[in-house]
């Protein structure tokens, strides 16, 4: 203790210069990220670019050594110091091993995810990372005595330095003016990497976005109603949300591996081009149930409004949300709901999660008990990365080698490919059973809908998992699977061709628009929210739906 009070007393330092150096540990240390974007997309053809490559540390400097300069105050510096250097460490890492851009949907992830998703992102070269770029030199701080000038001297200097800090961003914007327009207009991902400054405004817009006024929930459609076609026979309608399936790896959009070999001998129709409307779940979920379509669409309304599945309610539907994923997003807060993580069924535990087949525990008596027009709706974990691993249980291990760990980068591309094919090979299994119980009920009008939340990105171009801002995201987190199942009963008296429907989903694009829509125009339910331009069932229907 004697040994650490004298280092401690010896580490000590001007607040200018402390502010200087944190700065300058910002901009080179905690952005390489940013420093790697630069190497691998700034050509130096001449001297105009080379000098605007050298400015870029300054011109990255210079808002952070002002925010600095206006938050380092005695007694508050060293925790806000050390809170964002230990935050910065962290996006830092994930910046750099897995190509996430942060925004404000990315932001909303990191406050609505769980505990369970977010200790998959942890990893020993996570930790390592943080350790030596985030602990070392947060405690660093912690431990150094700061030395400030008496308030007035040193509120006059810090201005005078910020008005510097202002001046030289302004003049070397002027000098390589054309150069900056010209990168920030060609690289617009670029301000969702530069570290601290990214997270900090899109953290702000998220706050603003959750609490800009108070809002009171109302329901969409209160006289939504149930005017159904003249038929014997109950409805019941399965959807399954996947969750992180692209289209890209199903063998039914032609995939090389046979990663679909139950689905492919099931009847169904396969929507051939199929986009979502974010490149997460927390705003993939809601706008797929949302009667708004994507561009009217704003996640933080969302739960001020009601969604599909209110409307199926209100029209007299039995409502069940069955969930494996971790919640449902709001969508669900006011149906009959069953958690598979509270169930917490042995059978179909896979470490901290329960594998996808637990949705299907039960189901068969649900289907038989059957008393009013019945909508269901399974919500699965899917291929939800990075552990693809506990995604299925080890008789679904078809293609190896596998990479057995949510450290993904630093597997290669074959295993990490291969243990994601394993969770579409399981999710084929899921989607098909359930078809397979609804054929055991020929009585009813039955019919069953499954489509991906969004697409994952496995390694192409260094990107990894999803969640990119939506506007540059890759097509394989954006591109998902879209798959239809119709009862001979369900065909007959909802006066759908099915031939028809093959080939009209072979030959449109469709989205996730378009599932709010054709559901209710498959279940037959009025509702001044239809749209039937956006029903995909209008155009094969031999009779018109009846209001």
């Amino acid at each position: 203790m004697k040994c650490l009070r004298k280092f401690k007393s010896k580490l000590e330092i001007k607040s200018h210069w402390l502010i200087l150096m944190t700065g300058l540990y910002f901009v080179f240390v905690l952005n390489c990220s940013f420093w790697n974007f630069i190497l691998n997309n700034l050509k130096i053809t001449d001297f105009s670019t080379l000098f605007f490559a050298i400015s870029l540390p300054v011109f990255i400097l210079a808002p952070l050594y002002i925010l600095f300069n206006l938050l380092l105050v005695p007694y508050a510096a060293k925790p806000l110091l050390m809170f964002f250097i230990l935050i910065s460490s962290a996006t830092n890492y994930f910046m750099y091993a897995l190509g996430m851009h942060i925004d404000l949907d990315m932001v909303r992830n990191v406050f609505e995810t769980s505990v369970r998703e977010t200790t998959d992102l942890i990893s020993f070269s996570c930790l390592t990372w943080v350790f030596m770029t985030g602990i070392i030199p947060a405690t660093l701080i912690a431990i150094t005595k700061i030395n400030y000038q008496p308030w007035k001297k040193e509120m006059s200097g810090r201005l005078a330095r910020i008005c510097v800090a202002l001046l030289i961003a302004v003049g070397l914007t002027a000098v390589s003016y054309k150069e900056y327009v010209s990168f920030w207009r060609n690289n617009r991902e670029v301000r969702k990497i530069i570290n601290t400054i990214n997270y900090t405004y899109s953290t702000v817009r998220y706050f603003q976005s959750q609490y800009r006024e108070d809002r009171e929930f109302k329901q969409i459609d209160q006289n939504a109603s149930l005017v159904p076609f003249e038929d014997p026979a109950f409805t019941v309608l399965i959807i399954i949300i996947g969750e992180t399936a692209r289209a890209n790896n199903f063998s039914l959009y032609g995939y090389e591996k046979e990663t679909n070999p139950l689905l492919k001998n099931q009847d169904i129709v396969r929507f051939n081009e199929v986009t979502s409307c974010g490149t997460s779940t927390a705003v993939s979920v809601p706008c797929m149930f949302s009667h708004l379509k994507r561009d009217d669409f704003d996640v933080a309304n969302a739960k001020y409004e009601g969604s599909l599945l209110d409307i199926m309610q209100t029209a007299e539907y039995r409502v069940l949300y069955r969930g494996n994923n971790d919640g449902c997003k709001g969508i669900c807060d006011r149906v009959e709901v069953q958690e598979m993580k509270r169930i917490n069924n042995p059978k179909y535990y896979g470490g901290k999660y329960c594998h996808d087949e637990a949705l299907l525990d039960g189901l068969p008596e649900i289907l038989a008990e059957i008393k009013q027009d019945t909508v269901i709706v399974l919500h699965m974990i899917g291929s939800h990365g990075p552990a693809y691993r506990e995604r299925y249980p080890d008789r679904f291990k078809k293609f190896t080698p596998t990479c057995d760990t949510s450290n993904i980068q630093n597997c290669t591309r074959e295993e990490i490919v291969n243990t994601y094919d394993n969770t579409i090979l399981y999710t084929d299994y899921i989607v098909s059973s359930a078809i397979d119980m609804l054929k055991k009920h020929p009585e009813y009008e039955s019919g069953l809908i499954y489509l991906s939340d969004h697409g994952e990105s496995l390694g192409e171009n260094n990107v990894y998992l999803h969640g990119f801002p939506y506007k540059l995201a890759p097509i394989e987190q954006k591109r998902i699977p879209m798959i239809l199942w119709m009862s001979k009963t369900m065909q007959k008296w909802d006066y759908v061709e099915y031939d028809c429907m093959k080939k009209e989903s072979n030959r449109n694009a469709y989205s996730h628009d378009n599932l709010f829509h054709s559901i209710l125009g498959l279940l037959e339910i009025k509702s001044y929210t239809y749209d039937e331009e956006y029903d995909v069932f209008q155009s094969c229907r031999t009779k018109k739906l009846p209001f």
